[in-house]
C-alpha cells in the first residue's frame, strides 16, 4: 500500500496570502482527487508569526498598522490591499480590510495545536482565517478564540484552560524553529513529502501537478518492489 503524501504548511492566520494559498491548495487537491488513482494526501498546518511584535489590541485598521508600524506609504498600502483583495476574490474569498483587526497571533497558534490534538485542526484553521479576513473578529483575544473554538465543536472550557496554561506554546516554538531550520522567511510555505519546498500562494494547478507527479512516482516504486518480491 502506498503511503500518503505529507504536506506541511507554515502559515499565519493574519497573513492574507496564506488564506489564498490554503484555498488554492484545497482546490488543487480536489482536482487531483478526481483521478482514477487519486493521491492520498495528509495536510498539517504549522505555526509562523508573520509579525510577532504586533500588539494584541492594536487600535486601528490594517492600513493604519502598515503605515504607522511598518513605515509603508499610505498609497502603496492601499494599492497592495486592493490587489490582494482582488486575488482573494479569484480564489473565492471575500476580504474586507476595513474590518480587519491587526493583532498578535501566538494564542491563535496555540489554539491550532490544541485543535490538532482534538482532530479539528483544519476546521479551526479555516474558522480563524475567515473570522479575521471576512468577519472582522479579533483572533488575538482569549474570549474570542474560545468562542471560535466552540463554533467548530471544541469544548470551550478545555480550550480556555489550554490557552491560559500556555500548554501548547512549546509546540508553537518548535514549529518556528523548524521553519528557521528550513530557511523559511515568508509564508505561506509548503513542504511536500519532506523534500519539495513550495513558496507563496501558488495557483491550484501547481499543487495538482506536484501531488500527481509524486503519487505516480510512489506507485511506480511500489510496483517495482512487488515485482522484485514476487
Amino acid at each position: 500500500m502506498t503511503d500518503p503524501i505529507k504536506i506541511d504548511v507554515w502559515s499565519d492566520v493574519v497573513c492574507p496570502w496564506c488564506y489564498i494559498g490554503k484555498r488554492n491548495l484545497e482546490t488543487g487537491l480536489a482536482e487531483a482527487a478526481q483521478d482514477d488513482d487519486a493521491p492520498d494526501v495528509v495536510v498539517t498546518f504549522h505555526s509562523y508569526e508573520l509579525s510577532p511584535d504586533t500588539p494584541t489590541d492594536y487600535v486601528g485598521t490594517e492600513r493604519d498598522y502598515l503605515v504607522e508600524n511598518k513605515g509603508m506609504p499610505a498609497a502603496d498600502v492601499e494599492q497592495m490591499l486592493a490587489h490582494v483583495t482582488g486575488v482573494a476574490a479569484q480564489a473565492g474569498l471575500h476580504y474586507d480590510f476595513s474590518m480587519v483587526k491587526p493583532t498578535g497571533t501566538v494564542k491563535a497558534h496555540e489554539l491550532l495545536h490544541f485543535a490538532k490534538d482534538q482532530g479539528r485542526q483544519h476546521e479551526m484553521k479555516e474558522r480563524l482565517l475567515a473570522a479575521h479576513f471576512t468577519e472582522g473578529r479579533h483572533v488575538g483575544q482569549l474570549d474570542e478564540l474560545v468562542a471560535l473554538a466552540g463554533e467548530v465543536g471544541l469544548d470551550e472550557a478545555a480550550t480556555r484552560e489550554a490557552l491560559e496554561s500556555e500548554r501548547y506554546l512549546a509546540a508553537v516554538r518548535t514549529d518556528q524553529k523548524q521553519a528557521s531550520a528550513y530557511g523559511i522567511s515568508g509564508v505561506p510555505f509548503f513542504v511536500i513529502d519532506g523534500k519539495y519546498g513550495v513558496s507563496g500562494a501558488q495557483p491550484p494547478a501547481a499543487f495538482t501537478q506536484i501531488v500527481r507527479q509524486i503519487w505516480a512516482e510512489r506507485s511506480s516504486e511500489t510496483e517495482e518492489l512487488e515485482v522484485e518480491s514476487a
